[in-house]
């Protein structure tokens, strides 16, 4: 995650040089588009979208060329999604930013039976390293470019992020830096050209550690919660086996919650054994009604997932038999809007 925030941060901070970079476009006036397409949110934290006078800029970076969906197919969809709410030109271009030899990573077409959809595709690693020694907004991509002395290239990054003026700009510049490395060299080489005090002066990296010390206290929360349950569950029923706590720890938060208010009625361990049970039927519906909307759809965004997950168990019968009528992904946003607020 920390690489996508690292590259996200520096096209949305200097998007005249990523424009200028891919389109060959020298302008002032690029937007950054912050914006949640039309039928469901864009989520995906390595995304950006830069907007120009006649066109949009959608840039994705990738570490991994592993997708879900893949890579081919989510390009096509965001480039109707974009022409449908802004009707005009979309450039794509696809960022691989560590070295591989998956084929995906030579891909620049989606193509089925009845279409076919192109975008580019840049791996980094064949990239030539000057033009983004010279240019600050760039300069944490340089890292990862073609070079025959990848050391060598490290210390030179690390000499230009230490010649930037303006403090505020080379901490931040210089935490992109030592993140992005990472991808390449291991962590104590780069330590040793970075200065760790002004890595952790910069916004990118403080954004990092918020990011971890929110997933701790989550972490923590659920922890909490876990214990407390099985105290009740041991004082209303006995000792829990090593099993059970097990099947416990593997809730989810809202299940936690659903379970806390649950043990309340139970009065032997069967009654927590036919919760359970209960909750694995459910998953079973969910599973089955996302298969079969996958197979009218094709691949549900998985926002609408979560928020299918959540429906009662009623709901979920309701949209078992609603979905065969559905022929797009509007006609499943829709009947979700109506059942929420129903429920």
């Amino acid at each position: 995650m920390s690489y996508d925030n690292a590259c996200k941060y520096l096209a949305e901070q200097y998007p005249d040089e990523f424009a200028n970079w891919l389109l060959s476009v020298q302008s002032q006036n690029i937007q950054v588009l912050k914006t949640e397409l039309t039928l469901e949110p864009i989520r995906a934290d390595a995304v950006t979208f830069l907007r120009t006078a006649n066109q949009i800029l959608h840039i994705e970076f990738q570490t991994l060329p592993a997708s879900n969906p893949p890579i081919p197919f989510r390009m096509l969809d965001y480039s109707v999604r974009l022409k449908r709410q802004y009707r005009c030109d979309v450039e794509q271009v696809v960022i691989f930013l560590q070295a591989t030899n998956d084929e995906i990573v030579f891909t620049e077409e989606y193509q089925d039976r009845t279409t076919s959809h192109r975008y580019r595709v840049i791996r980094l690693w064949e990239q030539d390293s000057a033009s983004f020694l010279a240019n600050p907004g760039l300069l944490p991509l340089a890292t990862l470019t073609q070079t025959d002395s990848p050391q060598a290239l490290l210390a030179q990054v690390a000499e230009r992020t230490a010649t930037i003026p303006d403090r505020g700009q080379r901490q931040n510049i210089t935490g992109c830096a030592e993140i992005l490395a990472g991808l390449r060299f291991e962590k104590d080489l780069i330590r040793q050209f970075f200065r760790e005090e002004i890595m952790r002066e910069s916004v990118i990296y403080q954004d990092i550690l918020q990011r971890g010390l929110q997933q701790g206290r989550r972490e923590g929360k659920q922890e909490g919660e876990v214990d407390l349950i099985t105290r009740q569950l041991t004082r209303r029923l006995g000792e829990i086996n090593s099993l059970l706590i097990e099947r416990i720890r593997g809730l989810s938060t809202e299940q936690l919650e659903e379970l806390g208010v649950a043990l309340l009625d139970f009065s032997n361990m069967a009654d927590l054994m036919a919760w359970f049970a209960q909750k694995e039927r459910r998953e079973v519906e969910v599973a089955l009604i996302l298969r079969q909307l996958t197979q009218r759809l094709g691949e549900v965004d998985s926002s609408l997932s979560d928020r299918i997950r959540r429906l009662s168990t009623l709901s979920l019968e309701t949209l078992g038999i609603a979905l065969l009528d559905f022929s797009e992904v509007a006609d499943l946003v829709a009947w979700l809007q109506q059942q929420e607020v129903s429920d």
